[in-house]
């Protein structure tokens, strides 16, 4: 066992830790990864796209437990390798793409917390990048022999015909007098600003000498801006990442769900037509969020058209050219390579420690077949759960065998939680329209 093949403790807690509490480690997915190649190797191209001034967008549908968010991680650490700078954030009530009362705008700031650089992978990334295009433009500036506001006034010049532009650079150059002068307030509220942590105009003005903030309305063209701005600093582009989709459709409001629903019209508008440059989404839904035509996307007919599917890729035919990916079920040889993997790392990648053969693996799976059917391979995560707990309860009680305990190991069908419809609060978009007329109904 060479030192390579070692995986460090610090990963295989959090993978082990993670997977037990039915969540996606945010370390070393490359180790559990499985199957699903030709998905990875469309969603690769689409960065290198992205990374070549391009743009792009994919809806990534699964049912729940299938690995939708795992593949989102997935995809985005091989974005960060590709030298682009990735945001992420979970859609909840409180954090949407349209709205009125702030929701648009806690959702932006949620992404610009987690943004993340390939140097910094856990986030809080975004003083790292504007530190960064400064600290070019000063090199810059030195080899012209201009002043360094100059050089960021010119590189900025052209963010000023976007919307929002002339105010982002106006930040852009307060945070480079803060760094010229010594003045570290005027840096921390340049970069609140960026973060979207600005509520009133007012605060604004006082702190930067901008008429403006990152509110509601300017969620999507802050978001452009900032792809332009990465570019500058001197990465490959921007790519999105929003999981939990479903949460716009579980939106009780008509009105408010359907001006989400127009959002995300106008990013896939810009997205197909290349008006972005260096710009990418992946969105991450079930397939009721798509195809529910009451309350998923295709409820709106022009999102309906966009992401029709092939109606030629039919009995075990693809189509991955298209925006919407459907996340193709592990095939049982998968899980097993699966359950092998997390054995390996379980046993840190010495494979003299691992506690489980072969045919104790096999023997798990028939068990899992037996109990839930092919629900195994198709939502695995409470598999995964279930054979980890198996190899705890091996390692912490060396005289149990797994034959003695695999007879009482409990698997249970993977099921979505209940889609409830609830009343919003006042400030949450349900009064902008009358309510759905089975706002209480229960799937």
């Amino acid at each position: 066992m060479t030192k390579e093949e070692a995986i460090r403790p610090k990963e295989r807690d959090a993978i082990l830790q993670s997977l037990r509490a039915g969540v996606v480690p945010r370390l070393g997915q490359q180790h559990i990864q499985v199957g699903r190649a030709r998905e990875v190797e469309t969603l690769v191209k689409d960065i290198e796209r992205i990374a070549d001034g391009g743009s792009g967008i994919r809806f990534v549908i699964g049912e729940y437990g299938a690995g939708k968010t795992f593949f989102l991680y997935l995809i985005r650490s091989v974005a960060l390798q590709m030298k682009l700078v990735t945001i992420h954030a979970d859609l909840t009530p409180d954090r949407r793409l349209q709205a009125t009362g702030g929701q648009a705008r806690a959702l932006y700031a949620e992404l610009m917390r987690n943004m993340a650089t390939r140097t910094k992978p856990d986030g809080n990334a975004l003083s790292s990048v504007v530190e960064r295009f400064v600290s070019s433009a000063m090199t810059d500036a030195k080899v012209s022999g201009k002043s360094p506001g100059e050089v960021i006034a010119e590189r900025l010049n052209h963010l000023s015909e976007m919307v929002g532009g002339y105010d982002f650079a106006e930040v852009i150059g307060a945070y480079w007098r803060g760094h010229d002068t010594g003045n570290d307030q005027l840096k921390t509220d340049a970069v609140r600003w960026l973060r979207g942590e600005f509520t009133t105009k007012t605060d604004a003005r006082a702190a930067l000498g901008v008429r403006s903030y990152v509110d509601d309305a300017a969620f999507y063209d802050q978001l452009k801006l900032m792809s332009r701005f990465v570019r500058l600093a001197g990465y490959s582009g921007l790519l999105v990442c929003l999981d939990e989709m479903v949460n716009l459709y579980k939106v009780p409001n008509t009105q408010a769900r359907n001006a989400n629903y127009e959002q995300i019209l106008r990013i896939l508008n810009d997205c197909l037509q290349g008006a972005s440059e260096s710009f990418g989404f992946l969105l991450g839904g079930t397939p009721e969020f798509v195809t529910d035509t009451r309350r998923g996307l295709y409820s709106y007919q022009a999102l309906q058209s966009r992401l029709a599917e092939n109606t030629f890729a039919v009995n075990g035919l693809v189509d991955l050219s298209g925006p919407l990916i459907r996340l193709s079920s592990l095939t049982p040889e998968d899980i097993f390579v699966l359950l092998g993997k997390l054995r390996r790392v379980h046993a840190s990648g010495d494979g003299l420690r691992t506690l489980l053969p072969d045919d104790g693996i096999h023997a798990f799976m028939t068990h899992c077949s037996q109990r839930v059917g092919d629900a195994y391979f198709r939502t695995p995560r409470n598999t995964i759960r279930a054979f980890l707990d198996l190899l705890a309860v091996l390692e912490q009680n060396p005289g149990v065998t797994w034959q003695q305990l695999l007879g009482n190991i409990a698997i249970e069908q993977e099921k979505a939680p209940d889609l409830e419809f609830s009343e919003e609060a006042p400030n949450g978009g349900a009064n902008e329209g009358g309510d759905d007329e089975l706002t209480s109904l229960r799937i």
